[in-house]
């Protein structure tokens, strides 16, 4: 399957988003064996976005999301666990794209093993997993995505527009009422704590 291109990261996140659901994440390890999950859930962050890191500017932390489209930006949260963003838009605009769930397709035995488990659908659902059974941490922190040979995304499968269901995001406390969150429903999504729901036309 072809790479995304960079010109497919170069739109406004609430675009992106979206637009990468059904798309495979491959990471390859530094053995040369290859993982590969389907993307089934995302959440869109614009520099305007008060819940995003790039709000206040760019910081020692966040400097990858103002970066070249199709980059990853990796931070660390609470102390104990890893997430990896698409970034996206223009060159200075700090805007990302979180992943946050996908199915496990290839290399199964090898995420079990980083995740320390053999339950399919705990692998890769919710993004501390996904990055977890991935290997990914923060020297991936600005990883190219497009020319790199760590991590990229491939094409996969299209997805109806009309079975992308979008609503709140999860686990902030502000701009909660921004329905950045996309995905399908499948049970690799990682909550269940929808709010209000549309089906995107």
């Amino acid at each position: 399957m072809s790479r995304l291109p960079r010109g497919f990261h170069a739109r406004a996140a609430t675009v992106v988003a979206p637009a990468l659901l059904g798309q495979v994440l491959v990471r390859r390890l530094p053995s040369g064996e290859e993982l590969r999950a389907r993307l089934v859930e995302t959440e869109a962050y614009e520099q305007d976005d008060p819940a995003s890191h790039a709000f206040r500017g760019i910081t020692a932390r966040n400097g990858v999301m103002f970066g070249p489209p199709g980059r990853l930006y990796v931070y660390f949260t609470y102390g104990m666990h890893h997430c990896m963003n698409v970034v996206v838009g223009r060159e200075g605009e700090g805007c990302a794209v979180l992943l946050r769930a996908a199915e496990p397709l290839e290399g199964l035995a090898v995420m079990g093993r980083a995740r320390g488990t053999d339950r399919l659908r705990d692998l890769c659902r919710g993004p501390a997993r996904l990055a977890q059974a991935f290997a990914v941490d923060r020297s991936l922190d600005g990883a190219d995505l497009v020319a790199g040979d760590q991590l990229w995304i491939e094409r996969g499968r299209s997805v109806d527009p009309m079975d992308v269901r979008s609503g709140p995001r999860v686990g902030i406390r502000v701009a909660t009422e921004r329905p950045w969150r996309f995905w399908v429903d499948e049970p690799w999504v990682s909550s269940r704590r929808w709010g209000p729901v549309s089906a995107r036309s």
